[in-house]
């Protein structure tokens, strides 16, 4: 995969790390390293970045629907497994969003979305 890391910046590193670090490390993913203010889980090559910094402006909590980002989408190795992840994942904090694709899906995909408890979304896919 050409990406070397995504970083997201969250308001509560804990909470974060109950969410993101259990769904990546469902998907495969490895704890890399941990620092005060963040973590990093990795797999073949590619790095995804939890971090609370202190750099972020004080207030300004991450709104999907506001320009930037919107979600992130890995793949699920099968539907099986999305069902399974998708119905642990409030034990999690996360939520199940309702199929909002603005466009039409292909019938040989299985998608689920979830949402963490500071309103970012991830993606799960998989071929049927």
């Amino acid at each position: 995969m050409p990406i070397h890391h995504l970083q997201l910046w969250v308001p509560d590193l804990e909470r974060a790390e109950r969410s993101w670090g259990w769904l990546l490390e469902e998907l495969g993913f490895e704890l890399g390293r941990r620092w005060d203010t963040g973590c990093v889980w990795r797999q073949d090559g590619t790095g995804i970045v939890i971090e609370a910094s202190p750099d972020m402006v004080p207030g300004m909590l991450h709104s999907r629907l506001r320009p930037g980002m919107n979600h992130v989408a890995f793949h699920a190795p099968d539907a099986e497994r999305l069902a399974e992840l998708v119905a642990e994942a409030p034990d999690h904090g996360w939520t199940q969003l309702g199929d909002h694709a603005h466009h039409p899906l292909p019938s040989a995909l299985t998608v689920a979305y979830l949402e963490d408890a500071d309103g970012f979304e991830v993606e799960l896919i998989c071929s049927a």
